[in-house]
């Protein structure tokens, strides 16, 4: 798994960065290579399925080798991350407003990547939240379907 993040990170940086989805409503894909445009819908499906709490269809756009760092923590495969933070994550998404504010991604082959930031506001267990996000999800295709094979979550204090 590790070879193939490098492969594709190596690969990424050969790639022009594409056109930015600036729209502050949400996830256009329009403006992204078409290309790229199922592997960020399966991403935008892996958020809405976290916004209804529904895990099991979350889990589902998830590849089982599945590698996911967030804010230092690391869960190494998706039974791992279903087991120890998807429930949090949900509860996460199902209680705070996410903007997505820009989007890049590109792809080679079988791979995609797709960059977005953005800014979640509201309360979660009784604190304010204001943050400026920054995502990172890695697909592979898998037939005719993107699965997630990596995600690298952060974010910081909105200024």
């Amino acid at each position: 798994m590790l070879r193939i993040l490098s492969l594709l990170a190596l690969t990424a940086l050969s790639i022009p960065a594409p056109a930015h989805d600036s729209a502050a409503t949400g996830a256009s894909q329009s403006t992204l290579p078409a290309a790229v445009r199922g592997a960020a819908a399966t991403v935008d499906g892996f958020h809405a399925a976290l916004r209804r709490g529904d895990t099991r269809s979350a889990a589902a756009l998830l590849a089982d080798d599945a590698l996911i760092f967030e804010e230092g923590g690391v869960e190494h495969s998706k039974v791992e991350y279903v087991a120890r933070h998807l429930p949090a994550d949900a509860a996460f998404s199902q209680a705070v407003a996410t903007t997505v504010t820009r989007r890049t991604g590109g792809s080679n082959g079988a791979f995609a990547w797709v960059a977005t930031e953005g800014r979640t506001t509201g309360a979660y267990r009784g604190r304010a939240v204001d943050r400026t996000t920054t995502e990172t999800m890695i697909l592979r295709r898998v037939g005719r379907a993107w699965r997630i094979v990596h995600i690298h979550w952060s974010s910081a204090p909105a200024r």
